[in-house]
């Protein structure tokens, strides 16, 4: 057989239970543009339709029957690595993805095309007879149209539904003509810019003003219009007209869009450690020496100066030439933490994170990628960063969910940057003050490499911590959640002109709403779980599906005007302390308040210039902020995150409760603390305010060894999704048999425990049912095969075509 040129593809779309690198044949035309990494369409199935794909492999190979042509290439050069390329398949494997789904997590979304439909009319007459009237309409539109028409045009301006067959039946009658082209979701941005021509055109005069403007550009090269205004003082009808009778012409420059951030002096001078600062970084840098991949952990008391720690051993890979990955895991976090890098590195550093625009992150990835940005800062998606010879990655608040995925591909930030620290032989250092089991786990096995830091930078001491009976203390005049004593030392630090911080975990006025005549609690038709009422929009919402209603005093059950409105979250503490404090200048932090571009980081700069006095939000003021005037720290309750049916819930409360009262007395003056809560005897409560995370480690893990649950293991969860109840259930006790099977069979040395199925917490979310199969494994390449065949299995199942089945390894929740 003739044996040709042919490329690996990723395809859009590709169902995962027949996923893989499709073999395209490159044409002759496309043999110097279809190299691995570029964007590219393909026809796709039987129909051919055009797909979008990514090359991830070009070889010599067979030209067998059925090979189709790469129908064209997308980009001008390469967008993925051989490293990058490497990871598609590593996710793929490790997070039950398509391969398509892995390369598309690692591009920034700014960059991502998308296939539009377009139609024109086909000429013929004959075919265009015989149509019903409301194929007439479409075809007369299309028709008034000059060349292609989108899809989406069309039946927006004939009033049509998305899922209208009607130009299509046109297509398929040789009426229309159809056009599959792929678009770019966001372009890049340019400027329109004057530069002289070689020669000046014979018969051209030019005036005194043009002549202006032809010495400035010669003195230039380029300038935009704006810049020719400014500086010659002509108006733009100058220029233009240079450019209409051939002196100049106009350029396009590409300009990136890069974030703005707040300007603040730069800081380049060297690092002043402490003794005990000085031995953990001694003890990394070290480890960045050695070449060879490694984890460090880096534990330290809240306000021990981590951060001057991990940024003494950036400076070193900076010197040494060499790029850094700092992940953070808030968006929150982000405003301060970029603050404190421009000062100290200025343009070396580049933003990833959700809050920025498409065409932002497009850009910055841009920067990333040419080399211009080698510093890397950013939330969950900054592990992806397309920068190269990394010479350490940092991950601080390591023990933090939101480095966990919760849509495909399913991956944890932490374990992509252990392959990326592989690849590149550098330093993976992780930073906590109350690191995850695990974690400290792997540091006292000697899997990990362990530095502490056990008391605060400089004179800064830990916050005294008040526990705070609310079954006995007494509740400030007018309120529901606030104890006097916490009004007392709120008061006490507004006569002292310091500032406050205070902790409710729950957004919303109240959160829970239920009839007193008959009992009926009003909950959302949509998903399994009540409404919380908002009082900034006076409407009964769920923060599931997002589905609202109107402000009630009617039972919809009984009839009776006995609605009660009970619970609390910050919009109601934010409420109360406007009566309790009416002087107080109050700011409120959470997704209601932050939904704007840039909110973060306006409402935290407002409160470091002290333009507030307390600032009330949920976990999002609770960890990595660093306010010097802020002494107290309030936590309005913690009782309902400590008592949660999730293995992890005492870990998690232990980590909210430290961290929130580390963020008390950073500066000169000691800070003190308040917990609210109805069970004050609770050991994790006095451990963490105590901040005492080596007898909370040493109490954690008895617990996880007797129950088998990580580190002692791994934990995959089957998740069923689907709007037949029966049909969800079904799969998921299907699901079940196969492992069984499996694992009596094939898989006889896999080793599980199985718990369920059953019924996810909040069973139904946008009226789909939710069931659970949790398995403890270990996760090895055996396990992941075994899981994979499942899927598919499931997945060529046709009685279960309309559920949705999918695998998550160590999710941060298994309820």
């Amino acid at each position: 057989m003739n044996r040709m040129k042919l490329a690996g593809v990723a395809v859009e779309n590709a169902a995962f239970s027949f996923d893989k690198a499709f073999d395209y044949i490159v044409t002759e035309e496309l043999e110097q543009k279809a190299v691995p990494g570029v964007r590219v369409t393909v026809p796709f199935g039987k129909g051919g339709k055009k797909r979008l794909g990514i090359i991830l492999s070009v070889f010599e190979g067979e030209n067998r029957k059925g090979l189709k042509k790469i129908s064209s290439v997308l980009d001008e050069e390469s967008l993925l690595n051989a490293e990058m390329i490497k990871m598609v398949f590593w996710l793929k494997d490790r997070t039950f993805c398509t391969l398509y789904e892995a390369a598309k997590a690692v591009l920034p979304t700014g960059i991502n095309h998308r296939m539009v439909l377009s139609y024109t009319v086909s000429g013929s007459k004959e075919a265009a007879q015989n149509l019903t009237p409301s194929e007439v309409e479409v075809y007369n539109f299309i028709a008034s149209k000059q060349g292609y028409v989108k899809r989406d045009a069309v039946l927006k301006a004939l009033g049509l539904s998305a899922d209208c067959k009607t130009p299509d039946e046109l297509v398929k009658k040789g009426v229309l003509f159809c056009n599959m082209d792929a678009v770019r979701n966001i372009g890049d941005a340019s400027v329109r810019m004057l530069t002289l021509n070689d020669e000046i055109p014979d018969g051209v005069r030019i005036t005194q003003k043009q002549q202006s403007v032809v010495d400035f550009l010669n003195d230039v090269g380029c300038a935009s219009v704006k810049e020719i205004c400014y500086f010659t003082g002509v108006t733009p009808a100058v220029p233009s007209a240079l450019a209409k009778s051939g002196v100049a012409r106009w350029v396009e420059f590409e300009v990136l869009r890069t974030p703005k951030h707040s300007q603040q002096e730069t800081d380049t001078g060297e690092i002043e450690l402490s003794e005990i600062q000085q031995k953990a970084f001694g003890s990394i840098e070290q480890l960045m020496s050695t070449g060879k991949p490694g984890v460090c952990l880096l534990y330290g008391v809240t306000g021990s100066g981590k951060t001057l720690v991990y940024l003494k051993a950036i400076d070193k890979a900076v010197c040494e030439g060499k790029s850094v990955i700092v992940m953070v895991p808030e968006i929150a976090l982000t405003p301060q933490t970029i603050s404190r890098f421009s000062r100290r590195y200025g343009k070396k550093v580049a933003v990833f994170h959700s809050a920025l625009s498409a065409g932002e992150k497009l850009d910055e990835w841009k920067r990333a990628k040419r080399g211009e940005a080698t510093i890397i800062v950013g939330t969950r998606s900054a592990v992806f960063a397309p920068v190269e010879n990394i010479g350490l990655v940092i991950i601080d608040e390591e023990q933090e969910h939101t480095y966990k995925s919760e849509q495909s591909p399913r991956y944890s930030a932490k374990e992509v940057a252990k392959f990326r620290v592989s690849e590149n032989n550098c330093l993976l250092l992780l930073a906590s003050a109350t690191p995850s089991v695990e974690s400290y786990a792997n540091a006292h096995s000697g899997r990990y490499s362990l530095q502490t830091l056990s008391t605060r930078y400089g004179d800064a001491q830990l916050p005294d911590v008040i526990t705070v009976d609310m079954l006995h203390e007494r509740m400030a005049e007018g309120s529901t959640a606030i104890s006097q004593r916490l009004l007392d030392e709120l008061k006490q630090n507004l006569d002292n002109s310091r500032q406050s911080i205070l902790l409710i975990n729950r957004r919303g006025f109240n959160t829970f709403v239920a009839c007193n005549s008959c009992g009926h609690v009003i909950t959302c038709p949509y998903c399994s779980i009540s409404l919380t009422y908002h009082s900034a929009n006076k409407r009964l919402m769920c923060h599931y599906c997002g589905y609202s209603e109107d402000f009630r005093t009617e039972c919809p059950e009984c009839g009776e005007k006995s609605v009660r409105y009970s619970g609390f979250g910050t919009q109601k503490i934010e409420d109360e302390l406007s009566t309790l404090l009416p002087g107080a200048k109050i700011l409120r932090m959470d997704t209601d308040t932050t939904t704007g571009k840039d909110s973060h980081e306006h409402m935290l700069r407002k409160f470091a210039d002290k333009e507030y006095d307390i600032m009330v939000g949920t976990q999002m003021v609770a960890k990595g902020l660093d306010f010097s005037n802020v002494t107290l720290v309030g936590v309005i309750s913690v009782d309902q995150q400590l008592y949660n049916d999730d293995f992890r819930s005492l870990e998690k409360t232990f980590s909210l409760l430290t961290q929130v009262v580390g963020r008390a007395g950073r500066g000169e003056n000691k800070g003190r603390a308040v917990i609210q809560t109805i069970t004050p005897e609770n050991g994790i409560i006095r451990l963490a305010a105590k901040q005492d995370y080596d007898e909370f480690f040493k109490t954690e893990i008895k617990i996880r060894k007797s129950l088998i649950y990580p580190p002692y293991c791994d934990i995959c969860v089957l998740a069923f999704t689907g709007e037949n109840e029966i049909k969800v259930k079904s799969a998921s006790r299907q699901a079940l048999g196969m492992v069984m099977d499996y694992t009596s069979g094939e898989y006889k040395n896999e080793k599980l425990i199985c718990l369920g199925p059953r019924p996810a917490r909040v069973a139904k979310i946008s009226n789909k049912y939710r069931y659970r199969l949790i398995i403890k494994c270990h996760n090895n390449r055996n396990f992941r095969e075994m899981i994979s065949k499942i899927l598919i299995d499931l997945g060529s199942k046709s009685e279960f075509s309309a559920v949705t089945v999918t695998a998550d390894i160590n999710p941060e929740s298994i309820i």
